[in-house]
């Protein structure tokens, strides 16, 4: 049925002209705009759009993730745009950097996680070269 329908991604945000200058500025995407809401083009994927809701309640699980061959690289080129990374215990412990470590013990890709401005909850995570 939706074998050649192309789907997209989609989220809420509280403040389109905030998430603008997020994923456009800080995070280096190609944003356009639409009367609906804000259209990510994310390289070699499909599109992703951002619609303004007033109720906005940040997504509880990561929304969007952005695959980097050096993850010490891309956290220590987000910290310097001011982007500050997730601190979480148990099970996804992160180091002082904000990164999960878990390529090295067998527990999944080393993974960082940071918030847009409304709160969603976004990652940059390692891929194996």
């Amino acid at each position: 049925m939706f074998k050649d329908t192309k789907a997209f991604s989609s989220f809420s945000v509280d403040d389109l002209n905030r998430a603008k200058e997020f994923y456009g500025q800080t995070l280096g995407l190609e944003v356009s705009e639409t009367k609906e809401g804000l259209g990510l083009q994310i390289a070699g994927g499909g599109p992703v759009f951002l619609y303004p809701k007033p109720n906005h309640t940040p997504a509880s699980f990561t929304v969007l993730n952005f695959p980097v061959d050096d993850i010490e690289k891309a956290v220590d080129d987000l910290t310097a745009l001011g982007v500050q990374f997730e601190s979480y215990e148990g099970e996804l412990k992160t180091d002082e950097k904000g990164i999960f470590r878990g390529a090295a013990r067998g527990e999944g890709p080393n993974i960082a996680w940071f918030k847009d401005p409304a709160g969603n909850i976004l990652s940059v995570l390692e891929t194996e070269s």
